[in-house]
């Protein structure tokens, strides 16, 4: 396999990892470094045809479940949102359109590609959109609660609902732009090992080399560090307005969560982005590889790491809904609805979650209504 070009539409799930793979020249931006691997084992063989696809699938099931049931308890009352929460809504959107993507990864590395050219490429499209999207909304949350709590008067029309809605669609033809590409160069071709269909980055030669890289950049500044920037400057903000604020016992839960929030994140996405910035730096001849066993150190890096991130999407309805006292409290009206209240309220009413929100942090310095 040439490995210099060719790479998953979702989560790297190369034949690299199985078997031999090929060095090729031609394609290489490293052309010193041609060199055949043969070896008959992997050592994570077991980890990408077992464990791997285990992992997937529950992130997968925990994620729709945790994601969908925020996005009902939303829609409910829709006509009535506050401004975290029209941000709450577009980011349960994305990871779950993000999600969807997960069961043809699954499928993909077990058997193959089997579902055709057009969703290689819209699967590819939707992945890095929803990707780079989820991230820059909860960075979108982080500079709404630094205006709330530390701009508090001078940022109410910048918080109407309808310019929040107006930035988000703004947001998501961005994502959709920076995207796009992916829709030309990914492609379905047979592996260079076997006969199974594999959906890479196969088409216009050079030129797809060319956009991996630059997707590489893309996702690590503007899914990664431009939000943890943001994050991490309006989350110190909120943590010493409210620090020097005159709230005791509500403001400690509010600074609690915000740290973790962004500690969360920093922990599911940064060692991926880091790998992934090596594997940059590999591909373009930055740092050199001189052996099979450095290229295939670094593919496996990236799907452990990517799969580790990825645990993110499930996480981020408990990190901004769950442990808020309204939403549970329109979640048990519609578990009663639905008839398993009496099962579900019990979990829902544990200490353990009788936490504030950051999603509904004070909207206003005067505010004592943080839980």
């Amino acid at each position: 396999m040439t490995a210099n070009i060719e790479e998953e539409i979702i989560y790297e799930f190369s034949d690299t990892f199985m078997d031999d793979y090929e060095f090729n020249v031609s394609e290489s931006p490293l052309p010193e470094t041609q060199f055949v691997c043969d070896s008959e084992e992997d050592s994570l063989h077991l980890y990408y045809t077992v464990i791997q696809p285990l992992v997937y699938s529950l992130v997968f099931l925990l994620g729709v479940t945790g994601n969908s049931l925020l996005l009902t308890v939303l829609l409910q009352h829709r006509a009535r949102l506050r401004i975290t929460e029209i941000y709450l809504l577009h980011l349960a959107l994305a990871d779950l359109l993000l999600l969807l993507t997960f069961p043809f990864a699954v499928v993909q590395v077990l058997t193959g590609w089997v579902f055709g050219d057009f969703l290689c490429k819209l699967l590819g499209l939707l992945n890095r959109l929803n990707l780079v999207c989820g991230s820059l909304l909860l960075a979108c949350i982080g500079f709404d609660r630094y205006l709330a709590v530390v701009h508090a008067v001078s940022s109410l029309q910048s918080r109407r609902p309808r310019i929040v809605h107006l930035t988000c669609a703004l947001l998501w033809l961005f994502c959709f732009i920076v995207s796009m590409p992916n829709i030309v160069f990914l492609s379905v071709m047979p592996s260079n090992q076997s006969a199974r269909l594999e959906c890479h980055f196969n088409s216009h030669g050079i030129n797809a080399n060319n956009w991996l890289l630059t997707n590489h950049l893309l996702t690590n500044v503007f899914g990664f560090f431009l939000p943890l920037f943001i994050m991490g400057y309006c989350y110190t903000a909120v943590v010493l307005t409210l620090y020097n604020s005159q709230q005791s016992l509500e403001k400690q839960g509010a600074i609690r969560l915000a740290m973790v929030v962004t500690l969360v994140f920093c922990l599911c996405w940064l060692p991926y982005n880091i790998t992934l910035f090596l594997d940059t730096l590999v591909r373009l001849g930055v740092l050199p590889q001189k052996s099979c066993e450095a290229r295939t150190a670094l593919a496996q890096g990236l799907g452990i790491t990517e799969s580790i991130g990825f645990i993110h999407c499930c996480l981020n309805p408990i990190l901004y809904a769950f442990v808020g006292v309204r939403f549970r409290k329109d979640l048990l009206r519609l578990l009663a609805k639905w008839g398993c209240g009496a099962i579900c309220g019990p979990l829902l009413r544990a200490g353990v979650l009788n936490r504030v929100s950051v999603s509904e942090a004070a909207t206003t310095t005067t505010s004592s209504q943080y839980i």
